[in-house]
C-alpha cells in the first residue's frame, strides 16, 4: 500500500493528455498524474479501488473502470487495487449482486488477492465520524422531509433557505442522532444534513444529507442499523480509511468532489485521497442506464440480466466475447476528460481480432438445402482432413466425414444466376470446403415449384480443392454431411437497437420505440459438422462464412450444445448505414 497522502484540499486536476504523435505511447493524464506523484515521492505506490454498489449487475462501462483501477496496480510495483462494494443502501443492495461483482471481475482477469472490502464494515467508524462533525456545530438533525429539503435547497441562480432546524444545539444533536440510531424514530422523519452553505453555487454543498432512518435489514449487517450513511459521506471515508491514494471516478462526480474534499478535511482525516474524474463509457445501440436495462429486464424485452444481448459482463461473456477483446477495447478507447459516443463496431472489431487467432474453425450450415452427389456411392463415407485454425498451426486438423448427400446453404444456390454470383447454379462448378469440386446437374422442385434438392456430380481427381488439370473455379462454399450432421438450435444475435444513441429521445417516444425486434432470431435444426457436439459450454468458434459463434453457457447440455452467434465475421451495421 502506498504512502498515505496527507490533506491536500480540493485540488484541480490540470494535467492534460500527452501527445499521441511521440513514438512510445503517450501516457493519458491518470498516468501522467500518478507518475508525477511517484517521482516527486508524494506516494511510493498507487493504491485505487473499483467500488460498486451491490445493487445489480455490472457492464461494458464498469469494465472500463476495472481495467483503468486494476491496470494501474499492475503497471506499478506495489500498486495495489481494492475491491470495495459500497453497500450503504440495504433497500436496493443484495448478496447475489456481490457475487456476481466478484465473478465478473474474476473473469476479467483482475484479482484482488486481500484487498476485498464493504462499506459496511465501516458503519461504527463512520457513526464515530458524525459524531464528531455533530459536536463540533458542522452536522445537524434536521426534520424536515426530502420534498422539503430538496424545496429549500433553491436553485443555481437563486440561493437555498436555511432549515429551521439548523441552529440546534450540538449537545440535542448527538441526543436525537443517538436516538435515531436506536430506531426511536420512523423512516423518513429525521436526516443528519451536514452544515456548509446554503448559498453555494454548488447545490452538492448545500447542507447535504449525511444519513437516513431505513428500518431494512442489510444483507451483511442484519439489523444491528436502522440509519444508513449516505453515498457522498461513506465514499470518501472509505477511501481514507483503506490509503486510497488516487480515487478515480466519472465526469458526473466532478462536482461532488468539493464535497468529497470538505468532509475529510473538517475530519482532519490523515489520509487524503485525491479525486480524479474521467469520461465514462457511452457506447452506440446501446443503453448503460442501470435504469433502461432494469426496464429491459423487468418487462421482457430481454431473457435477463445475462442476455446475450445485454451490455452487462455476464450477458457480454454468454454471448462468447473474451476478457483480452474486452481490455483490448477498453486500451483503445483509452482515457480522456470529454464524454462521447465510441462506436461499438470498436468493441465489435477487438473481438474479431481476438477470436481470429484464438479460435478453431468448424462448418456450420444454418439454411440448408439437400445436395445429392448422384456419382458418390451411397454407403460410402469417406474421411476429410480439415484445417482448425490457419493463423494457428498448432492447432492441427480434424477429420469430416464426407457423404453421398450433403447439406449447404441455400443462398450459396441460384437457379439464374447474375454474372458476378460464383456460387452454385445449373451446370456451374464450385469447390466443397476441403472436398471436391462440384457441378449442378439437376434442379429438384417440389409440386409448389420450391426447390428442394440439387443433384450434383462431383470430380473424385479433386480432393482436397485443386484440380490435377489446373482449371480454376471462383466459389467456395461449406457443407456438411447430411447422413452424419449435428442438429441443433443456433440462435443468431444482433444489436439490441435501431439508432446510434437511443438514449437521445425523440419528442413522444422512449428508448423502447428503437428496440430492434430482428435482435434474435432462432434456427432451430441448424446442420453443424459432427464435431460440434462435443463443444463445451463458453467454448468459441468461428462457423466458417458466417461468423463467430458460442455454445451457450446456461442453455447447453451435454452432447447437445446450443450456440449463440457472438459476431458477424464483418460489420454488416456499417453497409447498411451507408446505403441508407
Amino acid at each position: 500500500m502506498g504512502r498515505p497522502e496527507k490533506k491536500m484540499g480540493n485540488q484541480e486536476n490540470t494535467l492534460e493528455e500527452g501527445n499521441s504523435d511521440t513514438k512510445a505511447e503517450s501516457l493519458d493524464f491518470i498516468r501522467e498524474i500518478i507518475t508525477n506523484d511517484l517521482s516527486s515521492g508524494k506516494h511510493e505506490a498507487p493504491v485505487t479501488r473499483f467500488p460498486p454498489e451491490p445493487n445489480g449487475y455490472i457492464h461494458i462501462g464498469h469494465a472500463k473502470s476495472i481495467c483503468l483501477n486494476f491496470g494501474l496496480s499492475k503497471e506499478n510495483k506495489g500498486g495495489a487495487c481494492h475491491l470495495r462494494f459500497d453497500d450503504t443502501n440495504p433497500v436496493k443492495e443484495d448478496s447475489e449482486y456481490v457475487d456476481s461483482i466478484k465473478q465478473d471481475v474474476s473473469w476479467l482477469g483482475f484479482e484482488w488477492g486481500d484487498n476485498l472490502f464493504f462499506a459496511s464494515d465501516y458503519f461504527d467508524k463512520l457513526y464515530d465520524f458524525a459524531q464528531k462533525l455533530i459536536k463540533e456545530g458542522k452536522a445537524y438533525v434536521c426534520d424536515l422531509s426530502l420534498d422539503e429539503i430538496a424545496e429549500h435547497r433553491g436553485s443555481p441562480k437563486n440561493p437555498g433557505k436555511k432549515s429551521p432546524y439548523r441552529d440546534r444545539s450540538p449537545e440535542e444533536n448527538i441526543d436525537l442522532f443517538k436516538r435515531m440510531r436506536d430506531g426511536e424514530f420512523d423512516d423518513g422523519t429525521k436526516v443528519l444534513r451536514a452544515k456548509i452553505d446554503m448559498t453555494s453555487p454548488n447545490l452538492h454543498m448545500r447542507d447535504p444529507v449525511l444519513y437516513r432512518i431505513r428500518k431494512t435489514a442489510h444483507h451483511r449487517t442484519g439489523d444491528k442499523w436502522c440509519i444508513y450513511p449516505m453515498y457522498d459521506f461513506t465514499h470518501c471515508l472509505s477511501d481514507s480509511i483503506e490509503g486510497i491514494t488516487h480515487s478515480l471516478c466519472t465526469l458526473e462526480f466532478e462536482v461532488h468532489r468539493p464535497l468529497y474534499d470538505w468532509v475529510l478535511d473538517n475530519l482532519s482525516v490523515e489520509c487524503h485521497p485525491r479525486q480524479i474524474e474521467f469520461a465514462r463509457l457511452n457506447l452506440t445501440y446501446t443503453v448503460l442506464s442501470k435504469r433502461k436495462l432494469l426496464v429491459l429486464v423487468e418487462e421482457d424485452f430481454v431473457s435477463g440480466w445475462d442476455d446475450p444481448r445485454m451490455p452487462t459482463v455476464s450477458g457480454l461473456r454468454r454471448r462468447g466475447f473474451t476478457p483480452a477483446s474486452i481490455k483490448a477495447f477498453c486500451h483503445v478507447i483509452g482515457v480522456t476528460k470529454f464524454n462521447g459516443l465510441t462506436d461499438v463496431a470498436l468493441l465489435e472489431h477487438s473481438l474479431r481480432q481476438d477470436l481470429n487467432e484464438t479460435v478453431e474453425r468448424r462448418l456450420a450450415v444454418l439454411n440448408p438445402i439437400k445436395v445429392v452427389i448422384t456419382n458418390f456411392q451411397e454407403e460410402r463415407i469417406e474421411e476429410l482432413e480439415a484445417v482448425n485454425n490457419p493463423k494457428n498451426p498448432e492447432a492441427g486438423t480434424r477429420i469430416m466425414p464426407f457423404t453421398r448427400e450433403i447439406y449447404i446453404e441455400k443462398d450459396d444456390f441460384m437457379e439464374d444466376p447474375p454474372n458476378k454470383f460464383f456460387r452454385l447454379g445449373p451446370g456451374r462448378e464450385v469447390r466443397l470446403r476441403f472436398a471436391y469440386f462440384i457441378t449442378c446437374q439437376e434442379v429438384i422442385k417440389n409440386d409448389a415449384g420450391v426447390i428442394v434438392e440439387l443433384h450434383c456430380t462431383y470430380d473424385p481427381e479433386t480432393r482436397g480443392g485443386n484440380a490435377p488439370d489446373g482449371r480454376k473455379v471462383k466459389g467456395t462454399i461449406h457443407w456438411v454431411s447430411a447422413a452424419k450432421a449435428f442438429e441443433t438450435k443456433v440462435r443468431l444475435y444482433d444489436r439490441l437497437f435501431t439508432t446510434e444513441d437511443p438514449n437521445k429521445e425523440e419528442e413522444g417516444k422512449t428508448f423502447l420505440d428503437y428496440i430492434n425486434e430482428s435482435s434474435l432470431e432462432v434456427i432451430s435444426d441448424a446442420k453443424l459438422e459432427p464435431s460440434l457436439s462435443e463443444a463445451t459450454p463458453g467454448e468459441s468458434f468461428q462457423f466458417e462464412r458466417l461468423g463467430y459463434f458460442c455454445a451457450d453457457l446456461k442453455d447447453s447440455e451435454n452432447g447437445k450444445p446450443v450456440f449463440n452467434r457472438t459476431t458477424t465475421l464483418r460489420d454488416t451495421w456499417s453497409k447498411q448505414k451507408n446505403k441508407s
